[in-house]
């Protein structure tokens, strides 16, 4: 095909309007034609990544195998692409800010005043086009966060408007996303926000070349009309995506608009075969379709917003639809659960997940949680913090430890089987610095985790700096909890079973980073099987 061409995606009137599930969309459309693709996001923040970032300002942090803490929409990439993403799909305000400076403190710029144009404009050029340099891919989606129009964003768009000139029209093209809202009083769908969004993206220099309209209602001919004559788009570059009962619907609904045949007319490229959506298909109506439902119980501190748990929620969903039942969640917050109320918080869900986290807010909740599941015989599922619990919970009931606990929350314990890595000793920066990414794990033969994924070598991604103390492995072992994945290089435990329990697995890597819809992750599956069990 030549040169990579690229897709840039706006979004306009209000954040949250899923320019994410669109990307990604349009992403599985051009991959099931046969096209090789890619998706990045341009955060503005100027954090350099948000693994710094609390889950309640940003949702969960999604971590790739190379170990780059990156905004949760490269997770939604993944799930529909099934491919893998890097530090090179997500770029910051913080970490092109950091380039720039770095460089002027080097010399780089031989003595110029270093300005917003054109210094910044082209090292975001730079990342933007840093995919495409291999030419691995045919197409690659670019993604801009937050609105048009936020002070933010300004440096993404003239980047990006430069870039149509250098790289040539018929290699780029603009998706622009907005809101097209539902007034109940007058019973009208409005389009004058989408023309102000239009009018302040033209105010930049871009025209955009297709329309995504978001409404609660359909679109009728006559409207999108109207808003092809006023936003200067042809009436098939007006695509509605109206709302749906989940997000793997939304390639569907692109598919029947018609989005990636106008991506690819507007980029001058005669598309390959109709797009082979047969497998995502039967995924959606699976999931649509399933009779039969269970409800896991998701035990979390951050549980108030949605993302902070989305790739978990996510992995339980594509699971479901593999065992051909739904998966209904219920987040439960750890500090609302106590010993006295715990069997009124829990009884009755057939399984129960706890999640990740960082510090002793709800701890303890998380620790009454695991002794529930272990003595009532309930599917257990501990993810990162979740098994780190289930250690602690064991040390004290089980062995008789009373104090056992994290130094992570009480350095000075007299049982510390959950203690900071070795290498993490000296370390004293936030961001980055954690063990992060993929590593590999020896499954012990014969366990239930080794059942699942019927292999005995796996690689998952990590995002932790504290770990079970190897010191206590021997008698945990010999009371009934045993370490079933060890990394083969460093020793440390991944993987916590119970062999007495019908389903007690504990990981301290993140399985939920690795699952995807076409692919889900063997534990989660497992996991659910073992729920659905329960449940009869």
């Amino acid at each position: 095909m030549g040169s990579t061409k690229y897709v840039f995606v706006t979004g306009g009137v209000t954040s949250s309007l899923g320019k994410g599930i669109v990307s990604a969309s349009l992403g599985r459309l051009l991959q099931a034609r046969g096209y090789k693709v890619t998706i990045q996001k341009l955060d503005p923040y100027i954090n350099v990544d948000p693994g710094t970032l609390n889950p309640y300002e940003h949702g969960e942090c999604y971590v790739t195998d190379d170990g780059a803490e990156t905004d949760l929409d490269l997770g939604h990439y993944e799930r529909f692409l099934d491919i893998q993403t890097s530090q090179a799909n997500n770029v910051t305000t913080g970490r092109i800010y950091q380039s720039v400076i770095n460089k002027e403190r080097r010399g780089d710029y031989l003595g110029k005043t270093v300005q917003v144009i054109p210094h910044i404009t082209d090292e975001i050029k730079r990342r933007i086009t840093l995919l495409g340099e291999k030419d691995e891919y045919d197409i690659i989606i670019t993604e801009i966060g937050g609105t048009v129009g936020d002070i933010e964003s300004l440096p993404y768009i003239e980047a990006v408007r430069q870039l149509r000139w250098e790289l040539g029209v018929e290699n780029t093209v603009f998706v622009h996303l907005t809101l097209v809202p539902y007034l109940s009083a007058s019973g009208e769908l409005k389009t004058k926000p989408t023309q102000h969004s239009v009018k302040v993206l033209l105010e930049s220099g871009i025209q955009p070349d297709v329309l995504v309209l978001r409404a609660e209602h359909e679109l009728d001919k006559d409207l999108r009309k109207k808003v092809a004559l006023f936003c200067n788009v042809e009436l098939e570059a007006v695509i509605q995506s109206i709302d749906v009962s989940t997000i793997y619907e939304v390639p569907l609904l692109m598919k029947e608009e018609g989005l990636d045949v106008m991506v690819l007319k507007k980029l001058q490229i005669e598309p390959k075969e109709s797009p082979d959506l047969k497998e995502w298909k039967k995924f959606v109506d699976r999931l649509k379709s399933s009779k039969k439902e269970i409800t896991i119980a998701l035990v979390g501190k951050y549980v108030e917003l949605y993302d902070s748990y989305k790739s978990i929620i996510e992995s339980l969903t594509h699971a479901g639809a593999m065992n051909k039942v739904k998966v209904k969640v219920d987040c439960i917050h750890s500090e609302e659960i106590s010993v006295d109320n715990v069997s009124e918080k829990l009884e009755g869900y057939d399984g129960i997940l706890v999640a990740p986290g960082f510090g002793d807010r709800g701890v303890e909740g998380k620790i009454i949680s695991v002794t529930y599941a272990r003595e009532n015989k309930v599917p257990f599922f501990g993810i990162c913090l979740g098994l780190q619990c289930a250690i602690i919970e064991f040390a004290r009931n089980v062995l008789g430890y009373e104090d056992a606990h994290s130094t992570e929350m009480m350095n000075n314990t007299r049982y510390p089987v959950i203690d900071l890595m070795e290498e993490q000793k000296g370390v004293t920066k936030k961001g980055g610095t954690m063990r992060l990414g993929g590593y590999a794990c020896s499954l012990q033969k014969g366990s239930l985790v080794q059942q699942a994924y019927q292999t005995e070598m796996v690689r998952e991604r990590h995002r932790h700096r504290y770990e079970f103390n190897n010191d206590f492995l021997e008698t945990f072992r010999e009371h009934g909890m045993v370490p079933t994945g060890i990394n083969p290089e460093s020793g440390l435990v991944e993987i916590m079973e119970q062999p007495g329990h019908p389903w007690f697995v504990g990981t301290q890597f993140h399985p939920e980073y690795r699952s995807t819809a076409l692919n889900p992750h063997p534990l989660f599956i497992a996991f659910i099987k073992a729920a659905i069990k329960n449940s009869k």
